[in-house]
């Protein structure tokens, strides 16, 4: 049903919003450690949603 597809979108946007957040709130130590760059954090939010 649409109302379904459309929650699970809105969730989906919130767990993208709440991981870049997340990611943006490291320093550029901690992001190194996981091996990501500031640049690469909404890239890294959209697949981490995505999966």
């Amino acid at each position: 049903m649409i109302v379904t597809r459309i929650i699970a979108a809105i969730s989906r946007w919130m767990d993208y919003r709440r991981t870049v957040a997340e990611l943006r709130s490291l320093d550029d130590r901690a992001l190194s450690d996981l091996g990501i760059s500031r640049y690469d954090i909404d890239t890294v939010a959209r697949k981490a949603v995505a999966a």
